[in-house]
């Protein structure tokens, strides 16, 4: 398993829970909003495995959990041994995932390795491609969380309310789904980095949190359990 990427502690990333996050390289989708293009764009820096294992030793006991995200964990086949690892040392696991390999998350969930997750879910089924781009294909995140909801894990699904997503285009994704645990809004903040050719994307105003909150209202009409995050 390889790593580009440590936030050595944090309180949002797990839900009620001290944790790490860990960043994997890597992705098969080209989000224009992605806050992580340097994870993607060019092969980044690699940290030391012994680096890594290190701060796990020092950390048992003070943090509650360790988060594996990305770029997209799921593209990696270390992923399965390396969750072996951190939960033989005690720590909860949570993986942030795009949804785009249910395979890999019905392994996951049949050795029991993941104490949560959470799944992206970007725009209507019709518009995905042109949010996510890359490989993406809704099928296979519906089916992801088809298989958590069916084998009852811990998860919440996310959407990051880009300027280009309609109330409209909200409600639909809210259709789309089955009811989910916790539904996740997250407020759009123009990238750091982005390619040259998104610019007019980057440069479209962001919805105001006023806004969001109202969207959100509206949202729990068909999933109760919505989110905000600012």
């Amino acid at each position: 398993m390889i790593f580009s990427g440590i936030v050595k502690t944090s309180l949002i990333d797990y839900p009620g829970k001290i944790a790490a996050v860990l960043f994997t390289p890597g992705c098969n989708y080209n989000c224009f909003y992605c806050h992580n293009r340097h994870l993607i764009d060019d092969f980044p820096d690699i940290i030391p495995t012994d680096e890594i294992d290190h701060f796990l030793q020092k950390r048992v006991g003070l943090l509650d959990g360790i988060v594996i995200s990305g770029g997209e964990p799921t593209l990696h086949e270390g992923l399965i041994p390396y969750l072996k690892k951190l939960k033989s040392l005690g720590y909860l696991t949570k993986v942030d995932t795009n949804g785009s390999r249910p395979e890999v998350i019905q392994a996951l969930v049949e050795i029991r390795v993941v104490d949560y997750f959470a799944i992206d879910y970007k725009a209507p089924k019709a518009r995905y491609h042109e949010i996510a781009r890359g490989e993406s294909n809704p099928e296979d995140v519906l089916a992801t969380i088809d298989i958590l909801l069916k084998n009852r894990c811990s998860f919440e699904v996310r959407t990051t309310v880009v300027p280009q997503l309609s109330l409209t285009d909200l409600i639909l994704m809210s259709e789309e789904m089955p009811q989910v645990p916790r539904y996740v809004l997250n407020a759009y903040k123009a990238p750091s980095f982005f390619l040259s050719s998104d610019q007019s994307l980057i440069d479209e105003p962001a919805y105001s949190e006023k806004t969001i909150s109202e969207f959100a209202e509206t949202l729990k009409l068909y999933q109760p359990h919505v989110v905000l995050m600012f």
